[in-house]
């Protein structure tokens, strides 16, 4: 969110030389950061409901609620990632005394089938689309047909049954099924790490011995998918992009770096905060976004910050936040962030929808969606989102109570939608329009102030990362 104008004048008068590094260690430390990283999680983890709350049109709302509560509190208490990714994997049991065995549930109805949840596993965590390998050998990557079927046996015996509840399933696994059917010769093929050996099972299920090596620090595509997320997070982009697409044909724009922040995650004990925080007080995250015809071209090399339109809840928190009116979404309690719709809502939310929301249908990152298009600026110039902010913001009620003068106005409008004074230049063009208004009257008065708000609202500057 932006700062408050009491924060921003906080942080402009301090005067210790560490004051950023203090900064960025509270927001690492808020609500707000835990409400952000698990929407982060819960796009790909698919934590999505349907209206109905059965299972037979999909995920029922209140398992899909409890998954996204578990997966808060994990996060809210920075528990190392890797422990949670092995909690998922090895998940079984009530999807609802135990949320994270809706990691094998669906939204969608079926119960998935253990190649799908093989290709999702492997994409989420290991940054690798093995589904081409499934047919044929991979075209543009390593995977062979015989490396998908052993990935894929890992989840034979992953079986469902309904509970006494409803809104119940319980997850089990099946020993004796571990293997998977060639479809080429029709042989069976036993469970086989990516990339890797063969485990001895010893009739336990193979989803422990995934879990184990999988989220191991000697894994290290595990902790390098994770660091490229968090990576990309920050600067609009990964160090291999997509970011769940990593292949030999698709290699990283700087290994070095990569594999340097993928070591950080593991000597970290897989903290996530502690990566951030490395990543958001290095220089390369303070770059401005400004080039010089050295660099220009440059959309692999981050010698430059990339110019990116805020995702779309981030939007719409920010709007809520800088007039104090907040937003109402559909299905949700008063005064919930759009950052904090636990099942996403981009399918019943105009402004969601419209700004590329992730409707969480599958596990690719892609599904969220800033490029800027013209619906989008049409929406903010005259739809409701930002009129109805506008029209009941008692940011502006106060300037008129109070009778502020024009120039400090609309200093407090920049202050609080762009963080920093108008320049000269804007001053004067707005003090322009200001010397037209009768300061007697105050419905006029509110027009205008509302109309500098609306053009900062408006701005590319308050709309997009730079």
């Amino acid at each position: 969110l932006p700062p408050s104008p009491e924060e921003l004048a906080a942080f402009s008068a301090d005067q210790n030389p560490d004051k950023r590094s203090a900064l960025v260690s509270r927001l690492l430390e808020s609500p707000e950061f835990t409400d952000l990283w698990t929407m982060k999680w819960a796009e790909i983890l698919q934590i999505r409901a349907n209206n109905n709350n059965n299972l037979e049109s999909g995920r029922p709302r209140r398992a899909a609620h409890k998954y996204y509560l578990w997966l808060k509190s994990q996060i809210a208490a920075n528990r190392p990632f890797n422990e949670i990714v092995h909690d998922l994997v090895r998940a079984d049991g009530s999807n609802l005394s135990n949320p994270a065995a809706n990691f094998y549930t669906t939204a969608f109805g079926n119960p998935r089938k253990p190649m799908e949840r093989a290709e999702d596993t492997a994409q989420l965590f290991l940054g690798t689309r093995i589904q081409c390998a499934q047919c044929h050998n991979h075209p543009f990557d390593r995977w062979t047909m015989d490396d998908y079927y052993g990935f894929s046996a890992f989840f034979s015996g992953v079986s469902q049954k309904r509970g006494a509840a409803p809104t119940e399933v319980f997850i089990f696994a099946q020993p004796d099924r571990h293997s998977a059917e060639h479809p080429v010769d029709g042989r069976k093929v036993e469970p086989r790490f990516l990339g890797g050996p063969e485990p001895t099972l010893e009739n336990r299920d193979p989803r422990l011995l995934l879990a184990d090596w999988l989220t191991s620090p000697d894994n290290k595509p595990f902790a390098r998918t994770l660091a490229n997320r968090a990576w990309a997070h920050c600067f609009g982009r990964g160090i291999i992009e997509p970011v769940d697409d990593g292949r030999i044909s698709n290699p990283p724009s700087n290994e070095a770096l990569l594999a340097a922040l993928g070591d950080r995650l593991i000597q970290s004990g897989f903290n996530i905060r502690a990566l951030l925080k490395d990543i958001t007080s290095s220089r390369t995250y303070q770059l401005s976004s400004s080039t010089v015809p050295a660099n220009a071209a440059d959309d692999r090399c981050f010698s430059h910050a990339f110019v990116r339109r805020l995702q779309a809840e981030i939007l719409a928190d920010s709007i809520a936040a800088v007039t104090e009116v907040p937003a109402s979404f559909s299905g949700q309690p008063a005064g919930t962030r759009a950052t904090g719709i636990f099942d996403g809502g981009a399918d019943r939310d105009y402004f969601l929808k419209t700004f590329g929301a992730s409707r969480r249908e599958t596990v690719c990152a892609c599904e969220v969606r800033t490029e800027p298009t013209l619906t989008q600026a049409l929406h903010l110039i005259n739809g409701s989102t930002t009129d109805s902010a506008l029209l009941r913001s008692p940011v502006l009620n106060r300037l008129i109570e109070n009778s502020t003068p024009n120039e400090e106005a609309i200093t407090a409008l920049f202050r609080r939608a762009l963080s920093r004074e108008p320049t000269g230049y804007e001053l004067s063009r707005f003090m322009e329009r200001a010397r037209a208004v009768d300061p007697a009257n105050r419905k006029a008065a509110r027009n205008f102030l509302s109309d500098v708000f609306w053009a900062l609202l408006n701005s590319t500057e308050f709309t997009f990362n730079h």
